[in-house]
């Protein structure tokens, strides 16, 4: 294991993936976030950040339906 310059030893280094995902909600942006985190980690091991990358909203008959979150999720490779 390399060492650092104060002569403790470093930890490996990691490597992550990016993947993005939407959700949807009905109520608001900060569920959409909260369902696409959820729906992603019932599937994939240690979520390490959420990146809000969009949001935006559906409309159906001038009103306002479904509020969507596009979400960059970051976790990390298995050695």
């Amino acid at each position: 294991m390399a060492k650092s310059k104060s002569g403790k030893s470093a930890s490996p280094e990691s490597v992550y993936r990016i993947t993005e995902l939407v959700g949807t909600s009905p109520v608001s942006w900060e569920d959409a976030v909260k369902s696409a985190v959820a729906t992603a980690s019932a599937s994939l091991r240690d979520l390490r950040i959420a990146d809000i990358v969009k949001l935006d909203v559906k409309i159906d008959g001038g009103k306002v339906v479904a509020y969507r979150a596009r979400v960059a999720l970051s976790f990390k490779y298995e050695a």
